[in-house]
């Protein structure tokens, strides 16, 4: 089930949260930046990661069109009041009370329900199921599956020639769909209950595309595929579409509450992840699991050092890290217990220009920072290295460079 998250919140970024503080109370996202692309029940999505540690950037890559000011939709209801149809597909909770809602504003609410009674209504998944009988109707069959995919294998099996079918669409368009159905001999009937377009502000879902690029984030969600499309929109805007593709290809977490919402950014190569069942909760769980399990472990000075995205968490005391302290960090547990150049660290460092001490002032930070100066070693006119425990780079040092960055093993 894909779904289509349009919430009004206009939250932007805040970095404070519970587990950024040093401590032991830290919370399995403690450390780690995710991007939120929501607008619909962001509030929720925001509370669920901010409650696990985590830090948010919230840039809503949506909004809606107010359904009392959509001339489609009155066209479209009209005509099914007129009309009436054999089946009904409903595809989300919000789009079905939008539309009932709507009709009541322009006063023809209970000649829809007339004819809603008395036809074939088909839902989603649970959520419509819901919507439907709240407004006093009953669903004729939902699948298990909660796919529209299913939906169009149960219509064409039980076939649709000659038959009108309603499908109330849930912000986008859905060609393959109506068209099947078209193809099949159905005459079909869009609802475009609410319509999807780019937010009025800009600046937030701007600020998000800088820091994916930048690497300031660690992962983002996506809760709907029309919001996946607009944030891949609105960086070809701004000409940095293959650098963002490049980030969610590569290091950055993409998670998505569905298959559906997936399919935009699957389309050009991005891989991402996905919880078994398409909710809130499940896709903060899943984040849950895969941020940490793809940070860096160590055994240094004595200490367990695990590199999170922005911050370290040391012997469970989480110690936030400057950028680039951060990137002073990770090119030192590419190598762990190896000399580091200073030149080789200069290259890392965001904006650090020729001088080689930006390496010694970036380091003096980070040392400070992970609040235990005996972590990093300085071996003189060469560079620096970590104090690895004995035995503790065999873990990682027989596997090759690609296979350790395969595993999830660098930070």
């Amino acid at each position: 089930m894909d779904h289509t998250n349009t919430d009004t919140s206009t939250d932007t970024d805040t970095n404070t949260h519970a587990g950024t503080n040093t401590g032991t109370d830290t919370g399995p996202l403690a450390g780690f930046r995710v991007g939120v692309t929501a607008a619909r029940r962001a509030d929720e999505l925001i509370a669920l990661l901010r409650r696990r540690g985590a830090a948010v950037l919230h840039a809503p890559a949506l909004r809606i069109v107010p359904l009392a000011d959509d001339s489609e939709l009155l066209a479209a209801t009209k005509e099914l009041i007129g009309c009436a149809p054999d089946v009904v597909v409903a595809t989300t909770a919000i789009g079905f009370r939008g539309w009932i809602e709507a009709a009541d504003g322009w006063g023809i609410g209970e000649e829809l329900l007339e004819r809603l009674r008395a036809t074939e209504l088909l839902a989603r998944g649970p959520k419509v199921k819901g919507a439907i009988r709240a407004a006093g109707l009953v669903e004729t069959w939902s699948p298990d599956s909660e796919s529209l995919a299913e939906v169009l294998e149960r219509l064409l099996a039980a076939g649709v020639a000659g038959r009108r079918i309603a499908l109330q669409l849930h912000g986008e368009p859905l060609p393959g769909f109506v068209e099947a159905l078209r193809a099949g001999g159905a005459d079909v009937v869009v609802v475009p209950v609410y319509r999807w377009m780019a937010p009025e502000d800009l600046g937030p879902l701007d600020r998000l595309l800088d820091a994916i690029v930048g690497g300031g984030v660690d992962a983002v969600s996506f809760t709907s595929a029309p919001a996946a499309a607009s944030l891949l929109s609105r960086a070809g805007e701004r000409g940095v579409r293959e650098a963002v593709l490049d980030a969610l290809r590569g290091p950055l977490v993409s998670a998505c509450v569905g298959p559906v919402t997936a399919l935009p950014l699957q389309a050009q190569g991005v891989a991402t992840v996905q919880p078994e069942r398409f909710r809130l909760g499940p896709l903060v769980q899943l984040l849950c699991r895969e941020l940490p399990g793809r940070a860096r472990v160590l055994p240094v000075a004595g200490h367990r050092m695990e590199i999170r995205g922005h911050a370290v968490l040391l012997d469970a005391q989480l110690r936030p890290v400057p950028p680039a302290g951060m990137a002073l960090l990770r090119a030192l547990a590419r190598r762990p217990g190896w000399v580091v150049a200073r030149a080789d660290l200069l290259r890392v460092l965001p904006g650090a220009g020729r001088d080689e001490h930006a390496v010694e002032t970036a380091m003096a930070r980070l040392r400070a920072a992970l609040g235990a100066p005996h972590l990093i070693q300085t071996v003189v006119k060469r560079g620096y290295r970590l104090s690895l425990d004995a035995g503790g780079e065999a873990k990682y040092g027989e596997l090759p460079l690609d296979a350790v960055t395969a595993r999830g093993v660098l930070g």
